[in-house]
C-alpha cells in the first residue's frame, strides 16, 4: 500500500499476571471475548467497489468478564471494590456490544467508515 499503515497489536505482558507460557491462548481468549477484535481497513478496495472494512474474527463467543478477570490487573479491582468492578464490567460489556454492532454495520455497508468514526468518537449509541 502506497500510504501510511498502522498496526495496533495486543501483546500480553508479565504485569497482566498471567502464565506467560500460555500467552497465545490468552490472546485468543481476548479475541473470543470481544476485548480485542481483529479487523483490517484497506482504502484501495473502495476504488474497486469492494468494502474497505474487513472483519477477521467471529462474533464474541465468551463472556468479557471471564477474560478480564483472568488478569491480575482486573482481578485486583474486583477484590478491592466489587461494586465498582461490577459496574465497570457492565459498561465494558455494553461498549463491546455497541462496537460489534458498529463493525457489523460497516461490514454490511449500512454505515460508512467516516460515519462510524464520528459515532465512535462522539460516544453515541449505535442504532439497530
Amino acid at each position: 500500500y502506497d500510504g501510511p499503515s498502522l498496526i495496533i497489536a495486543y501483546s500480553h505482558c508479565i504485569a497482566h499476571g498471567i502464565d506467560m507460557q500460555k500467552g497465545l491462548s490468552h490472546q485468543k481468549a481476548a479475541v473470543e471475548s470481544g476485548y480485542w477484535p481483529i479487523y483490517r481497513y484497506d482504502p484501495r478496495l473502495s476504488a474497486k467497489g469492494q468494502n474497505p472494512f474487513q472483519l477477521d474474527c467471529r462474533q464474541p463467543s465468551s463472556p468479557l468478564g471471564d477474560y478480564l478477570y483472568s488478569e491480575a490487573r482486573f482481578r485486583i479491582l474486583q477484590q478491592s471494590d466489587k461494586p465498582a468492578a461490577d459496574r465497570l464490567l457492565e459498561l465494558a460489556e455494553q461498549d463491546k456490544q455497541a462496537r460489534w454492532k458498529l463493525y457489523e454495520k460497516m461490514l454490511n455497508r449500512e454505515i460508512s467508515s467516516r460515519e462510524a468514526l464520528a459515532v465512535s468518537a462522539a460516544g453515541l449509541p449505535v442504532k439497530g
